[in-house]
């Protein structure tokens, strides 16, 4: 199991290119928040410990999402948006 840092980059080494990554990460987070995957139903649904843990799940979505997707925020933020 890898563990990243949630912080962003920070200082002169922090490439831009990690700080789009990130907010495309926190971007897609907060979308899945509302429309991704929802709690299991039924017999085998986790009850509390799944309500607890599901924003790091969540956030597993995300950082997997972003790794795959260019949603184009750097374009954007760079002002080369097509």
């Amino acid at each position: 199991m890898q563990v990243h840092s949630l912080l962003p980059a920070q200082g002169p080494g922090a490439s831009k290119l990690q700080v789009v990554d990130q907010l495309e990460q926190a971007f897609l987070e907060e979308m899945l928040k509302y429309c991704g995957p929802g709690a299991s139903q039924g017999e085998f649904a986790g009850g509390a410990g799944e309500e607890q843990f599901s924003s790091f799940l969540t956030r597993e979505h995300a950082a997997i999402l972003a790794r795959r997707l260019d949603l184009g925020f750097g374009r954007a933020m760079a002002g080369q948006v097509s």
